[in-house]
């Protein structure tokens, strides 16, 4: 029963913390009742099955913590309007079973190295492990510790220089020393050792705290430009209109709802993730012809000065002869062709700008691993009325130039605002905006589209780039470099957003390195596990 309550107490602790509803800060010790399950556990057990049940016991922790902070992913709808089970069974089962299997691969190095290099082993693995979630095909990102200060941005404008991947080490390192801490205590019972680690604890705590409640009131960086900025905000349910709708009506109201909203000059028009065409998808191959693409021209020509950024569904046909992309399928007549979903900046004297979401949505956009999955789980991809393929992708960050001012704007797609290091390879092409195109409307009122929205605010803070934010229902939003949201809209109203939007140029240390303390981490397990094979040979060869 004290072990079972030690796995419960972290599965509170990690739940309690998570935005947008949470206080962050009791991760800094959400980890330390697992740590100690896991020492005792080991240490004083008489149980064969030891390894066996401190994974049990971790992954009811973590299946617990999934549950509570993700299990807004059952707002997802089938075909039918019935709620998507697999969309949350599967990644809330999944997600839980890799943390439990990264927390048992801490014990069996902890059962072999001992406590202290143990732990070391523990924040690094850890620090790999989330690594591996922003970069596999099977990604899935959202439950990284350091974005749970998502919520608190005057505490974390330090994440300009560490982002928030050294947030999670902050986190890590934390509890590792909390629970260094309680177990000198246990054992040794000095009042002065407790005092003094406690007072180390806190100040790690508080020290970075301070250092960024000091960059907040004193950022004054002055911005080369500012433009105005409209963002438009249909309201199209996505399971019942926005890919049946007609495109003509979708482009109507859309345009209605920019014009009616136009009230001065507007620099930069900015519309949804997929905002058009609705039914089917544009082919690239006749962009020039599009009667969609064309209409949205015609309302810039209205409006001199003006370009238009919108989310659009888009593909492109590959004959026989042409080498078709992996993600590319046969159609009836022996064409290939491949689905995307694109971004488009368009005005009426310049070739239209594309580019193609990167960071797809596994088991929605992307099949992952197809070569290897699909023969074990057949045609496992999820319906939620869009396309049902595997989507085509851009190996590059694009930048949208402006041709009518220095506005330089990154086109980030939904999903993608999640992924920190990814971010900056657009403001390090010169992206002086940071543009994100969504659709919040797939779980209906839950905290997946109030997360979605926090977490862009720690892509402001590392890059000291002002952000606005367009979404299907809501919420659309313009957040400032100091990742402070200046403004927004509500949930699932039809309207536009305006907003002055300042233009910064300079580079952060964090866009110029990137995830540096993961890559510290890595090079750290490598030597860990590198030292411990070189080390067992030897015994071998002793004995």
């Amino acid at each position: 029963m004290k072990y079972l309550f030690l796995s419960l107490l972290s599965a509170v602790l990690l739940a309690l913390s998570w935005p947008t509803y949470g206080i962050p800060f009791f991760l800094f010790f959400a980890l330390v009742p697992l740590l100690v399950m896991e020492h005792d556990l080991s240490k004083f057990s008489k149980s064969k099955n030891k390894a066996w049940r401190i994974f049990a016991l971790a992954y009811l922790s973590f299946l617990i913590w999934n549950i509570v902070t993700t299990g807004w992913l059952y707002g997802s709808l089938n075909p039918d309007g019935s709620h998507s089970l697999l969309a949350v069974v599967i990644p809330v089962l999944a997600n839980s079973l890799l943390y439990a299997c990264v927390f048992i691969l801490y014990h069996h190095y902890k059962r072999i190295q001992g406590t202290y290099w143990g732990l070391v082993f523990f924040v690094a693995i850890w620090m790999a492990f989330e690594k591996l979630h922003l970069n596999w095909e099977l990604t899935w990102p959202w439950l990284n510790l350091g974005n749970a200060f998502s919520e608190y941005p005057k505490l974390i404008q330090w994440y300009d220089t560490l982002g928030a991947t050294g947030g999670s080490f902050w986190i890590l390192l934390l509890n590792v020393f909390g629970f260094y801490t309680l177990r000198v205590w246990q054992t040794e019972r000095k009042q002065k050792a407790l005092l003094k680690n406690s007072s180390v604890l806190l100040a790690g705590i508080l020290v970075p705290m301070g250092i960024s409640l000091i960059q907040y009131t004193t950022f004054n960086e002055k911005p080369s430009g500012e433009v105005s900025v409209l963002l438009l905000q249909p309201d199209l349910n996505p399971y019942t209109e926005k890919y049946s709708k007609d495109s003509l009506t979708i482009l109507s109201e859309l345009l209605e709802l920019a014009d009616t909203h136009s009230t001065g000059k507007i620099d930069i028009y900015i519309a949804p993730e997929t905002a058009l065409p609705g039914s089917g998808s544009i082919s690239e191959t006749g962009f020039e012809h599009s009667t969609i693409l064309n209409g949205v021209k015609q309302f810039l020509a209205n409006h001199p000065g003006s370009v238009f950024s919108t989310g659009i569904s888009s593909h492109r046909f590959f004959s026989p002869e042409e080498t078709a992309p992996k993600n590319a399928y046969q159609t009836s007549q022996g064409l290939y062709v491949e689905s995307y979903n694109t971004a488009v900046q368009l005005d009426p004297k310049n070739a239209i700008q594309t580019y193609h979401k990167a960071k797809l949505v596994p088991g929605v956009e992307i099949f992952p691993y197809m070569g290897i999955l699909k023969p074990l789980l057949g045609d496992a991809m999820l319906n939620f009325g869009g396309a049902v393929a595997s989507l085509g992708t851009d190996s590059q960050r694009a930048v949208f130039t402006n041709p009518y001012n220095s506005a330089k704007l990154a086109p980030i797609i939904c999903y993608e605002s999640i992924y920190g290091e990814f971010t900056t390879d657009y403001v390090k092409k010169g992206a002086n905006l940071l543009a994100i195109m969504t659709n919040d409307s797939w779980w209906g009122v839950s905290n997946g589209h109030k997360q979605l929205l926090s977490y862009a605010r720690l892509r402001a803070i590392e890059n000291r780039r002002e952000i606005a934010r367009s979404a299907n229902s809501g919420i659309s939003a313009h957040i400032d470099a100091r990742g402070e949201i200046v403004s927004d809209t509500f949930y699932g109203d039809q309207t536009a957003l305006y907003a002055k939007v300042n233009l910064y140029e300079n580079l952060t240390f964090y866009t110029r390195t990137g995830d540096l303390l993961t890559r510290l981490s890595i090079f750290t397990l490598g030597f860990l596990v590198c030292y411990t094979l070189i080390k067992k040979i030897q015994n071998r060869k002793k004995a």
